[in-house]
């Protein structure tokens, strides 16, 4: 995607260094964040400079790259990368290849095999946005959480992908972002994305989609995924629940969109999916710049409260209509099809 012009990607590997967009900073600066290692690769995922399935996916997988470049231990890297973040099945995925091809040539095949994972994922959300783009008519009213754009991504998307390329097509989608509490990726980053594409959005309170729903403003919704389980549950950004529950009342279509690397066969269910709690002080503090521009937080609860931070829930199976894949459009409960050669 471009920036001012220019095209990035969310996360490469320039040497032995890992770059990423620096989400935590977005939409009021674009910086972009180096780390020398794996060890501060890892304290970027964790800290969520770098999010989203895919871009977690690939910036794993560099730093797997990392340790077999630096003659670190790899097996203990391995074990501190798969620490990151429990959920996101692509970071898995990514470290596993990376590091059995690091045993079997080195270095430079583990670098190697990181670069294929993340063009993969590159290609994968391309394939998500024309397989997806089918189901806009036109002038469609689409409802989405959280951030599965290109941010979310190597590059194109999941969810997002879908209205990039209706919208090159002259389909005119307009967007839906809710917020995304606590961490507001979808005011954020979802916002931003859409901005910078010239498509029409507006941004919603996170309890505002149902009732869109329920006055005919929304004709169907697509999320994305962190983990697909072998029966089609799908794990997602907390909050993805309650409007595949809304969708389902009122009969809006709801699309899951998630390249096979997300789909985990050997999880046979939602129930298997571990579930990331996050720091309560992100739903007690929020960040964003002053009337100076200097970026300050301030706690916006309750001060002798604490909080629960889930940070994902599962949506099952029943409440999806589809998943958009690489490979195609498959009813949830044939996910499993999606993963053969």
């Amino acid at each position: 995607m471009l920036v001012s012009g220019i095209h990035y990607r969310t996360v490469w590997l320039a040497g032995e260094t890992v770059k990423m967009i620096e989400q935590n900073q977005l939409p009021f600066s674009f910086q972009i964040h180096d780390c020398p290692d794996y060890r501060a690769t890892c304290g970027a995922i964790q800290t969520m400079v770098v999010r989203g399935a895919g871009a977690i996916g690939s910036a794993a997988g560099y730093a797997m790259a990392q340790a077999f470049l630096a003659g670190d231990d790899a097996a203990l890297a391995k074990t501190a990368i798969e620490a990151t973040r429990p959920t996101a099945r692509n970071l898995f995925y990514a470290v596993e290849r990376v590091f059995a091809a690091g045993l079997a040539g080195g270095a430079g095949l583990a670098v190697a095999e990181a670069e294929k994972i993340a063009d993969e994922d590159c290609a994968a959300c391309q394939a998500i946005g024309e397989y997806g783009a089918a189901l806009l008519p036109e002038n469609c009213r689409l409802a989405t959480h959280c951030n599965a754009g290109w941010l979310a991504f190597t590059d194109y998307g999941s969810a997002l992908a879908p209205v990039y390329v209706a919208a090159r097509q002259g389909k005119n989608p307009f967007v839906y972002a809710d917020e995304t509490r606590p961490r507001g990726q979808g005011a954020r980053l979802t916002a931003w994305e859409l901005y910078g594409e010239g498509i029409a959005h507006a941004i919603i309170a996170d309890n505002a989609c149902a009732f869109l729903m329920a006055r005919g403003q929304i004709d169907l919704m697509i999320v994305g995924a962190d983990r697909v389980a072998a029966n089609g549950d799908a794990a997602n950004k907390i909050g993805t629940l309650e409007k595949a529950l809304a969708a389902r009342y009122f009969g809006v279509p709801f699309y899951v969109a998630a390249p096979t690397s997300t789909v985990d066969a050997a999880c046979p269910s939602g129930d298997a999916i571990p579930i990331e709690e996050r720091d309560p002080v992100e739903v007690l503090y929020q960040s964003g710049p002053d009337e100076n521009g200097v970026m300050r937080t301030i706690r916006v609860a309750s001060p002798s409260s604490t909080a629960s931070n889930p940070a994902f829930d599962v949506t099952p199976a029943a409440l999806i209509t589809g998943i958009i894949t690489e490979k195609g459009i498959f009813k949830p409960e044939n996910i499993g099809q999606a993963l053969l050669p």
